[in-house]
């Protein structure tokens, strides 16, 4: 678990330093590419919730 845990900390640092040479545009798309993706998952699942480990809520929301 504890591995599993800084290797999420490792690829969404990288990730994070990914975003840093996007412009707003980039930004933007890609959240809405996310949305879409989400929306999919939402349909496909139907009245399932989806289940969630710990470590896929290793990042929490911020601003």
């Amino acid at each position: 678990m504890l591995l599993r845990l800084a290797y999420l900390g490792v690829t969404n640092a990288f990730a994070m330093l990914r975003l840093l040479p996007m412009s707003n545009r980039d930004k933007d798309a890609e959240s809405l590419a996310l949305r879409h993706q989400l929306s999919v998952l939402q349909r496909q699942l139907g009245s399932q919730k989806p289940q969630f480990h710990p470590s896929d809520r290793a990042l929490t929301r911020t601003g």
